[in-house]
């Protein structure tokens, strides 16, 4: 741990040509004494850190001093494709080596072009987890990204959807991070292929220290779009049949599944001649679609069925006595 920070230490100096000791503590995440500590450790190795004294003083290196230990290791070249996602990086436990990396491209490049990383970071940020909700950030999580990257197969206690405990042998393929929730891709013992499996579920996880043989034509963005579409499909079970106003028919994919609604749109029949369409789209229950629906106001009128008909007017009924005078 220490040999890595003095690498780090090195490498910003190099970097950025002098850092008070404040600055290098706040980057290392250490205190000013460990800093100061650490400097003696490299002028002990022969690495020529220069400190200057007073109130605007800090340490340098002398004379243009180079590092050679520029060479990426496996873990930070594997980060560093990850950098782009700051709070993935951080949750996997992979913010130190990802930092590593970064430090050692900026010290490869030449002088005019040290700038491009924080330009480009000041220019584009990607932010996953969805509005209005804080990311979800499992405690397990750094022990199956470790798996995932050493292709380790893991023994897990994990909690399905009806609430039972259940205990699984895993060969971890990948992980998703989806509107900040994070899943992961596994096959289990004697499976054909990988399942969707949710981190936070994770009750235990071991490494026995197995290796598993990982199928080489698993592509994971691949499994991941089948995977998401076939659920989104999976629990459109009911339907409803409604008419909708031409500003219902614009605001319908902001209110529902939006490929359902692209697939009701398409099947709809002709406008008539004030330009309200009839169409059939597919909701999850006849309770989700009263709570979208009610979104749509009076520029939606279900027909069928009769009971998710008379709920909207109900609500319809009651929202008018709200407005009376």
């Amino acid at each position: 741990m220490r040999a890595a920070r003095l690498i780090r230490l090195v490498l910003l100096l190099q970097d950025r040509r002098a850092m008070t000791a404040a600055e290098l503590a706040a980057e290392l995440e250490v205190s000013e004494r460990t800093v100061a500590r650490d400097v003696q450790a490299l002028s002990e190795a022969g690495i020529p850190v220069y400190a200057d004294r007073g109130r605007a003083g800090g340490y340098r290196l002398v004379g243009g001093y180079r590092t050679r230990l520029t060479g990426l290791g496996r873990s930070e070249a594997e980060a560093l494709f990850l950098s782009g996602v700051p709070g993935a990086l951080r949750d996997m436990g992979l913010a130190d080596a990802a930092s590593a990396a970064q430090l050692k491209v900026s010290a490869a490049l030449l002088p005019e072009l040290r700038s491009a990383p924080d330009t480009a970071a000041q220019r584009f940020h990607l932010d996953a987890p969805g509005w209005w909700q804080p990311p979800e950030t499992p405690e397990l999580l750094p022990a199956v990204a470790e798996a995932v990257w050493d292709d380790l197969r893991i023994l897990v206690t994990y909690v399905r959807g009806d609430g039972a405990e259940v205990e699984r042998s895993l060969d971890p393929y990948g992980l998703v991070l989806k509107a900040g929730t994070w899943y992961l891709a596994a096959r289990p013992a004697g499976a054909p292929r990988p399942r969707v499996y949710r981190v936070s579920r994770f009750r235990s996880v071991t490494a026995p220290g197995e290796r598993f043989t990982r199928d080489e034509s698993f592509d994971l963005p691949a499994f991941w779009t089948a995977q998401a579409a076939a659920f989104a499909r999976s629990i459109l079970r009911a339907e409803i049949h409604l008419r909708l106003s031409p500003a219902g028919t614009r605001a319908l994919r902001h209110v529902t599944d939006r490929e359902a609604a692209a697939d009701a749109l398409a099947a709809a029949s002709p406008p008539d001649a004030d330009g309200w369409i009839t169409t059939t789209l597919a909701v999850e229950s006849e309770e989700v679609a009263y709570t979208q629906l009610l979104a749509l106001g009076p520029e939606a009128v279900v027909h069928e069925p009769a009971s998710l008909r008379d709920a909207l007017a109900t609500a319809a009924a009651r929202m008018a006595a709200n407005y009376r005078p």
